[in-house]
């Protein structure tokens, strides 16, 4: 064997390992791990995310901290929350749901009392900063299933009863819903508005808003019909595409947005790839590192991972991957594909101390490159 130390380009862009490491914290561990063996080499890191929470993380990384924004808003249930947004130097404000509707931020879940008002009020404090012209909405991990009534309302839409009364927050209210009153409604930046989802649930029906995912909102099969039933007044008040792939995610809070709003879904790997800079950073790189808690082949089909390998392959820069478990079953279109769980001997060591395995991780792709250079 014979070692070659000439400098190379390396972009570590890992998403996160679920239940350990952010991504902005795994790619830290690689590339301290790649720089013992190769410090010489030019590292270049990009975190990525799917859209949903971490996304601020991997996209505020390197950026100064003024473009850490905050507001004080209402949670799902109704207790205050202060919730962060970010502004990207193209004058993109990055919003996640979560912040300001997630189910962490429940004490209990309530999946009929729980509302989306939170993020309007997070969403009225962004349009009103002139700086901003598009929203990036990022729409994982919500306590609601409200259709983003509660958002909508916020940002000026009323929601009435038969009487002309407003509904109360949540989405158990909406079958009492009569009539949409869209005249006081804030318009959106005039960059417009992306929904970055990761589901291709309708808004309707067993597969859509409250059939797929109400019960991990901890909703009962009453509870889904009632829901399901309110979702359905709402979409023949608003119109729009009920059907349209994306329209039920976040308990349908991306179809009241594409109705009211005029937002358009995309895929929140491909969304936070382009606003990281991706493209541009695998220019004249000779290998790309990426990584997540499991690679398998689930990971190619519009995760992260699977965007990744799909922009390498066109930019024609080789992939390594760490995971925390690699399906080895599987052919991967990869160059190197590395397990914590190996290199630590056992999951619960690489769980244990996922910076020092992903850290050695690291350093064993730099010395294997520093072989095959």
């Amino acid at each position: 064997m014979r070692s070659d130390r000439r400098p190379l380009r390396v972009v570590i862009a890992p998403d996160s390992f679920k239940g350990t490491l952010d991504a902005t914290a795994a790619a830290d561990a690689l590339a301290a791990g790649w720089r013992r063996e190769r410090p010489d080499d030019e590292l270049v890191t990009v975190p990525l995310a799917d859209g949903g929470e971490g996304t601020l993380e991997a996209l505020g990384h390197d950026l100064p901290a003024d473009c850490w924004r905050r507001a004080a808003v209402t949670g799902p249930d109704g207790r205050p929350v202060d919730a962060a947004w970010l502004l990207l130097p193209d004058g993109t404000a990055v919003v996640e749901m979560a912040r300001a509707a997630g189910l962490p931020l429940l004490r209990r879940p309530d999946p009929l009392g729980a509302t989306t008002r939170g993020l309007g009020q997070l969403l009225a404090a962004v349009v009103a900063d002139p700086a901003v012209h598009r929203v990036m909405l990022t729409l994982g991990g919500s306590a609601t299933t409200d259709g983003g009534t509660g958002a909508l309302a916020a940002l000026g839409a009323r929601f009435l009863d038969a009487d002309g009364a407003e509904l109360p927050p949540g989405g158990g209210a909406l079958a009492r819903l009569a009539r949409v009153d869209l005249g006081g409604l804030t318009p959106p930046p005039a960059g417009g508005v992306q929904c970055l989802v990761d589901v291709t649930a309708p808004l309707l029906g067993p597969l859509g808003a409250a059939g797929q995912f109400g019960p991990q909102k901890g909703a009962t099969p009453d509870h889904v019909a009632l829901l399901d039933d309110g979702l359905a007044r709402l979409a023949d008040l608003l119109g729009g595409d009920r059907e349209a792939p994306g329209a039920g995610a976040a308990g349908g809070t991306a179809y009241g947005f594409a109705a009211c709003w005029g937002a358009e879904f995309v895929s929140g790997a491909r969304a936070v790839a382009a606003a990281a800079g991706l493209d541009d950073a695998l220019r004249d790189a000779g290998l790309v590192v990426t990584g997540e808690g499991q690679f398998d082949a689930q990971s190619l089909r519009g995760k992260v991972v699977g965007d990744l390998v799909d922009r390498a392959g066109t930019a024609g820069v080789p992939v390594a991957v760490v995971a925390g478990r690699v399906d080895a079953a599987e052919e991967l279109p990869v160059a190197r594909a590395l397990s914590l769980t190996d290199l630590a001997g056992s999951v619960a060591g690489a769980m244990t101390e996922p910076a020092r395995w992903l850290a050695a991780a690291g350093a064993q792709l730099a010395r294997e490159q520093s072989v095959t250079l």
